[in-house]
């Protein structure tokens, strides 16, 4: 939601590593709480639950291949991250093109207006949190090479691939900057991309960021001040959780990737194209804690006027 001022802002499984025939499907790990635990059940049909280790905590179709959705930022903000020196106060024009395309994919938006300049670290914010496929988009066109748009475009997507390969996400495909193509991953890939991700400070920052609230330069002179609200309910809802991205598409279904810590034990999880993306989330927080707390659990309602995805 963005909004001008003149003045002042008013403003998936198997207990202690024995394979259970009953459950094929369920890849099994180690993790001390959830040894005498069963494994849940999720409506999502594909999951997966790390540790701080990348060990396999439950998995579910851990390496079938599934559309992705908005989880495909997270790429995109690792790619970003990940460069050497990136100054993340560099100051971005918004071009009228990346609102064109919100509106020509449907897509979500962080409602970013022509003109106006926004930095890096801002834009990283209006990609992570609502989701904003315009953020998205000018990420893509600041850093990738070429001398038109398209060009620069195509060159990010190709050395997000290029990263994937490098991160070993071997059935990870990327066709755009937003997940409106024809994107698509496994849990298990990105459970690892998503704790790559994490390992950065400001992304965890970013991802852990219930509203930001901003201000910048706008084609006019004046001052524009944005407000971008988290699109992850489980923020706020499970003790714990300190991330990460949602991704809804018709084809995707919905997607999450999550991140929790508690007494010091760290769990990265997604759930694709689940019926209850939040539920199945807290059970598998649950599996990998050995706490109780998903049958309690109250969702953090997000504004009438967020985004949501």
């Amino acid at each position: 939601m963005a909004r001008i001022l003149t003045g002042r802002k008013t403003v998936a499984a198997v207990a202690g590593g024995a394979v259970l025939a009953a459950a094929p499907l369920i890849a099994w790990g180690t993790t001390s709480n959830a040894s005498d635990t069963p494994p849940p059940e999720l409506t999502a049909k594909g999951a997966s639950l790390i540790n701080d280790k990348g060990e396999s905590l439950f998995g579910k179709n851990v390496n079938d291949d599934r559309a992705m959705a908005s989880t495909v930022k997270i790429m995109v903000a690792s790619m970003v991250l990940d460069k050497k020196n990136v100054d993340l106060d560099r100051k971005v024009p918004v071009e009228q093109a990346y609102r064109d395309y919100v509106a020509e994919q449907h897509a979500s938006t962080a409602d970013l207006q022509t003109g106006d300049k926004l930095t890096i670290r801002q834009l990283l914010y209006a990609a992570l949190l609502p989701s904003g496929a315009d953020a998205a988009y000018a990420l893509a066109d600041t850093f990738g090479q070429g001398a038109t748009r398209a060009q620069r475009v195509q060159s990010f997507v190709v050395d997000m691939n290029a990263k994937g390969h490098e991160l070993n996400l071997g059935k990870t495909k990327f066709d755009t900057f937003d997940g409106t193509g024809g994107d698509s991953s496994t849990p298990k890939d990105l459970a690892k991309l998503a704790q790559h991700a994490m390992e950065n400070d400001t992304f965890r920052k970013i991802v852990k960021t219930k509203e930001y609230e901003g201000e910048a330069p706008a084609a006019n002179g004046r001052t524009r001040y944005y407000t971008w609200t988290n699109t992850n309910q489980l923020l706020g809802s499970y003790k714990g959780v300190v991330g990460i991205k949602t991704g809804t598409t018709s084809k995707a279904g919905e997607c999450l990737v999550f991140a929790g810590k508690r007494d010091g034990k760290t769990l990265v999880g997604t759930v694709l194209n689940s019926k209850d993306r939040y539920e199945d989330a807290a059970k598998l927080l649950d599996y990998g804690f050995g706490t109780d707390d998903a049958k309690d659990m109250k969702i953090r309602k997000l504004p009438s006027d967020a985004q949501s995805d």
